[in-house]
């Protein structure tokens, strides 16, 4: 049975401590690849140039270079130090599929894919063995009552894990709507359709209220 579990993980001894006590407003947020010799992360909170004497910084991390960027956020590749134990590579060998992960405060959260529950067991010890303290926020099963209690449908669901899965949500988007259409083998029209109904889905239950509450709700302001 498919599992998500949400995991939180102290970013020390994942090597992120060095670089968040470098650089205190630091915000990191991973691609699901993994490169061949690191990691690729996105980094914003502070300049290009705070952030990169951050880097240079950090005893944990050992390289790094600029893959590409914006005004505020930055993708690099980092590569850490040997003795830093990867929380990606325990997380893929003991079976789990990082769907995403972010540091927004110097600590890990990851959304990680399970097909058994067992393996959910397997990655919290595996990190406890390594001296992390992991904390679980969520745990769901992926069956068709999961999908109901959250408000989407069996074909809801598996678009969104689609989505995630191709890269769709991610900074920069790494599949486009048409692209992500022709995959699941529906129309552009039609995916855009059942997204939306998704995100509504996922919006009323989460937030405990009605869709007569959201459309009644006035339109906030451009200042809120």
């Amino acid at each position: 049975m498919t599992s998500i579990i949400n995991l939180e993980i102290s970013g020390e001894g994942t090597g992120l401590t060095a670089l968040v006590n470098a650089v205190p407003s630091l915000t990191c947020e991973a691609e699901e690849g993994i490169a061949s010799n690191g990691h690729n992360l996105w980094l914003s909170g502070a300049s290009k140039e705070d952030l990169e004497a951050g880097l240079a910084e950090a005893s944990t991390i050992e390289d790094y270079s600029l893959i590409s960027g914006t005004e505020e956020k930055w993708l690099y590749n980092v590569e850490f130090t040997p003795e830093t134990i990867d929380i990606f590579e325990v997380v893929l060998e003991e079976g789990g599929t990082i769907l995403d992960a972010s540091a927004p405060d110097g600590s890990w959260v990851l959304n990680i894919r399970v097909e058994e529950r067992n393996d959910a067991s397997s990655i919290y010890e595996t990190l406890e063995d390594h001296g992390f303290r992991p904390t679980i926020i969520r745990l769901s099963d992926t069956t068709g009552e999961n999908h109901s209690q959250t408000g989407l449908t069996q074909r809801q669901y598996e678009t969104l894990v689609a989505a995630i899965d191709h890269g769709y949500f991610r900074i920069p988007r790494e599949v486009s709507m048409q692209e992500l259409s022709d995959e699941l083998d529906i129309s552009h029209q039609a995916l855009s359709e059942r997204l939306r109904r998704a995100y509504q889905s996922l919006v009323t239950t989460e937030l405990n209220v009605t869709t007569e509450e959201i459309e009644s709700a006035p339109s906030p302001a451009l200042s809120d």
